[in-house]
């Protein structure tokens, strides 16, 4: 492998990696409470276990959902919401290599200037817009269902 290839991938996995780190504890949480994790395409996915039961409960300005991404983990709801929604969250991966630590400020901001426009906070931000368009060209995911 070219050193600079190795190089990038390296600095891919290090400039998000802080939130990463903090959120690698929900494999161990998820497993200890009935769920399971697993690495995929060099992405730690977790789901079940008090991990989904929270995310299906809710969080902060999104309420229910599927999956979210936190730097290189993904959690889910479940197995099936993972595989669902895996084309939609790796492009927030993607996201977060590209603007590292940085990117739930920007994502916020970014979802913040879409609502004070009239718009709508999660639907009109341009990060959610991104994820949405990759998943379409893919097959559409049924994940909002599947959580129901």
């Amino acid at each position: 492998m070219n050193p600079l290839r190795i190089l990038f991938t390296l600095l891919r996995y290090l400039w998000p990696g802080l939130i990463t780190l903090m959120f690698l504890p929900l494999a161990p949480l998820a497993r200890a409470t009935g769920g399971d994790f697993a690495w995929h395409t060099g992405v730690l996915e977790v789901w079940g276990g008090v991990v989904g039961k929270s995310l299906k409960k809710g969080i902060p300005l999104f309420g229910s959902v599927a999956a979210i991404t936190l730097g290189h983990v993904v959690a889910g709801y479940s197995y099936a919401c993972i595989q669902a929604t895996r084309r939609h969250e790796r492009v927030h991966v993607r996201q977060f290599e590209r603007w590292g630590f940085f990117f739930p400020l920007v994502y916020w901001l970014a979802g913040t200037w879409c609502f004070l426009k009239g718009g709508r906070w999660y639907w009109d931000n341009p990060f959610e817009q991104e994820a949405r368009a990759a998943e379409q060209r893919g097959h559409a995911s049924q994940h909002l269902r599947l959580i129901k």
